[in-house]
């Protein structure tokens, strides 16, 4: 019979098979030695001996200790167990023996009923043994077990149910508290957030801006979280159930706890016949991957709190499980966030911080591959993470990183200014100094798919002050890369894609709705190895030493720590084949032959040459997961973002 809730003294149940009650009236209660835990929790499972006392500073007995039922009032509270699961029961209790070091503290009874309830029991039990010689570290960030409740002599003890008696940390697990109204001062009110949490931060402004404020109790909350998945990672351990449900955040030593290690895992392989070390090294980077994909998950939903709704974190998962890379979250985000946002696109902002460091993050731990996401201690000390006090050197991927998301956030706005366009021009000069993937075999690996064209410094995409007859605006041009059916060489097949709006004559200011059409051209290419020289060819000492300075001055010349600029940089040079073009055009509405060509030539002036005349192409120069840069034969540089919307659920 399951444990159920005191109500009222006379109508209380049993608890778990024992023919007393859960409260005696006796105002004398049971007093008994404490035994350690050396006998078996079941007939079947032997229970972990006790562990020894550590020789350090933070040395104690293994505090897992056998209660009866008669130690505890138990409240009059009752519900189901984390995540939802029938086959446990959780109980508010008080200690109530004197003889106990705590006795009058609150303390939660967790009863599992299912044979696999009670083997995740049994396994945080004898976590708690293998991490006991470190206990202020593990009371700190992970919940405390302290005991197991003895089973009643009525019945079998295969047959009764396994009671935990662990730490009590609020009723609220981290999902909970994000779901509050009133979630972040609260918050800030429950972890007492004074000048020493602002120094653990890095952090000199306390309150401030909203924005600033939620980045605050971000860090604090992850910085902890990051440092309980830790230890249990330096122990040679893995949680592999890291939710927000399984995460607490304690009101009395302001920490946030991982929930119990019933599913903990041991990253060594235990069947002695394979004892082999690349084995053990394979499976403790997985198991490590496993719960570094966990945190990334727990960050995106604390950070963007429109991923609490299910159906949008449906969309988010299936975006990264269908392949796609996470360093084009933004770009996939963005579009679904701004519809209705209920926190103000907050979230957005926080990551978009300090030169979306917050993305850099977020895809370093959800990285399709593995081996590829960010270990703890290196997340620790990752630019989101660290405030302004904190002066991290960033590395060369970090700086490459902020250097394509600020041209990103310079290129969506609508920029008409000389210096503005001068600046983004600067930032995309400097990316393709530091361009990670010079080799052509990366550009044919990473170039198949779809880029939508963002940015372009030879001419402005869209309306300008002009008033053209047919009053056209363009909504998108992609251009896609694919590599071409039966081909022995690397040629690709090349395909732009211009997509209009023919806009009424007479409203056309504030009614967008026009007639939409599409621009299409399509021809192969090749991509071979080619440079671009940076120093004049008479190699003046004066202009090279001038090209330097202004490109590699300040924080981004010492990030990258180059002196001086190379004489030329690697690209790949893009060769079309201008006898084989095909280039079509549709419309929702039919045009006669004068009108037809009108639209065509006002397509042709809001978009770059390159778009129509893809022999005009002829290098790239950066390229990356996300981003793409080319160059036009008069110079121009064209920004590319990478589409996902083929792929979008």
């Amino acid at each position: 019979m399951a444990l159920a809730a005191a109500a009222v003294a006379a109508s209380r149940p049993s608890p778990a098979g024992l023919p007393r009650p859960l409260c005696r009236a006796s105002a004398h209660p049971c007093r008994r030695p404490r035994f350690r835990l050396e006998a078996s929790l079941s007939a079947s499972t032997p229970a972990p001996a006790p562990a020894t006392a550590d020789d350090g500073a933070a040395a104690g007995p293994c505090p897992v200790v056998r209660f009866d039922m008669a130690d505890f009032t138990v409240a009059d509270r009752v519900s189901v167990g984390l995540h939802g699961r029938s086959d446990e029961m959780i109980f508010e209790a008080t200690v109530r023996d004197p003889s106990s070091e705590l006795y009058g503290s609150t303390v939660v009874l967790r009863q599992l009923t299912s044979s696999q309830a009670k083997r995740r029991g049994r396994r945080a039990l004898e976590v708690l043994k293998k991490l006991a010689r470190r206990q202020m570290m593990y009371h700190s960030y992970a919940m405390q077990v302290h005991g197991y409740v003895t089973p009643s002599k009525a019945m079998e003890e295969g047959d009764s149910p396994l009671v935990l008696v662990h730490g009590y940390h609020g009723s609220y697990s981290l999902r909970h508290w994000l779901q509050l109204s009133d979630w972040l001062p609260t918050l800030e009110a429950t972890l007492a957030l004074d000048e020493e949490q602002v120094r653990r931060v890095g952090d000199d402004s306390v309150g401030g801006p909203a924005v600033t404020r939620q980045l605050r109790l971000i860090r604090i909350l992850m910085r902890d979280l990051l440092i309980g998945v830790n230890y249990l990672h330096s122990h040679g351990m893995a949680h592999t159930e890291l939710r927000l449900e399984n995460v607490h955040v304690s009101p009395v030593d302001k920490h946030v706890k991982v929930g119990i290690l019933g599913n903990a895992v041991d990253f060594h392989d235990n069947d002695p016949s394979n004892s082999a070390v690349a084995s053990n090294n394979e499976r403790r980077k997985m198991m490590i991957a496993f719960d570094m994909r966990c945190v990334g998950f727990i960050m995106a939903k604390m950070v963007l709190r429109e991923l609490m709704d299910s159906s949008t974190f449906q969309k988010f998962k299936s975006f990264l499980n269908k392949g796609n890379d996470p360093s084009c979250l933004r770009e996939f985000l963005v579009p679904i966030l701004s519809q209705n946002s209920p926190s103000g696109n907050i979230g957005l902002q926080m990551l978009d911080r300090h030169w979306g460091a917050g993305w850099n993050l977020l895809a370093l731990l959800l990285a399709t591959k593995s081996d590829k996401r960010i270990s703890c201690v290196d997340a620790l000390r990752h630019p989101f993470l660290c405030g302004p006090k904190w002066r991290i050197s960033p590395t060369v991927n970090v700086v490459r990183w902020g250097l394509g998301s600020t041209a990103v956030r310079l290129a969506e706005d609508y920029i008409y200014g000389h210096h503005q366009r001068r600046r983004l021009a600067y930032f995309i000069e400097l990316m393709e100094v530091l361009n990670p993937n010079s080799s052509t075999e990366n550009w044919l690996r990473l170039l198949p798919g779809r880029w939508c064209l963002l940015y372009c410094t030879g001419r402005h995409i869209g309306l300008t002050l002009r008033q053209p007859t047919p009053r056209v605006l363009i909504s998108d041009a992609f251009l896609t890369f694919a590599e071409a059916p039966e081909s022995v060489d690397p040629i690709l097949s090349l395909t732009s894609d211009i997509g209009f709006k023919i806009m009424p004559e007479s409203d056309w200011p504030h009614d967008k709705s026009g007639t939409e059409g599409n621009l299409s051209v399509t021809t192969s290419a090749r991509i071979t190895p080619g440079r671009i020289y940076t120093n004049a060819e008479d190699g003046k000492e004066s202009s090279s030493r001038i090209t330097s300075s202004r490109y590699l001055g300040g924080k981004w010349g010492k990030a990258a720590k180059m002196k001086e600029l190379p004489a030329s940089l690697p690209t790949a040079s893009v060769n079309v084949d201008e006898d084989d073009v095909d280039v079509s055009m549709s419309c929702g509405s039919t045009l006669n032959v004068k009108s037809a060509r009108n639209v065509l030539q006002e397509v042709r002036t809001q978009t770059p040459p390159e778009m129509f005349d893809l022999s005009k192409i002829v290098c790239g120069t950066y390229i990356d997961s996300r981003l793409m840069v080319l160059r036009g034969v008069n110079g121009s540089a064209l920004l590319f973002v990478r589409s996902n919307r083929t792929s979008d659920p």
